[in-house]
């Protein structure tokens, strides 16, 4: 099994981050390592013009898209 996050942009469409992010084509060993670097490395994602993400498990979804926008009060 290896889990990996496919970036996208607002529209869903697959992305490539416009600057190299540390680990970002790194297949992760299980879920919860997935989960951790993506929070580590969202904001760097972002930064990179990557709107949204979703994870793979083996190249099916598993959960996602999933906004790196965060909700701003009104």
């Amino acid at each position: 099994m290896a889990f990996t996050w496919r970036y996208e942009n607002e529209s869903g469409e697959q992305v490539e981050p416009i600057v190299p992010v540390e680990g970002e084509h790194t297949a992760h060993p299980n879920q919860g390592d997935a989960e951790s670097w993506i929070g580590e490395y969202w904001p760097d994602l972002l930064a990179a013009e990557v709107d949204q993400v979703s994870l793979l498990e083996d190249g099916a979804v598993v959960y996602g898209p999933m906004s790196l926008h965060e909700d701003l009060p009104v």
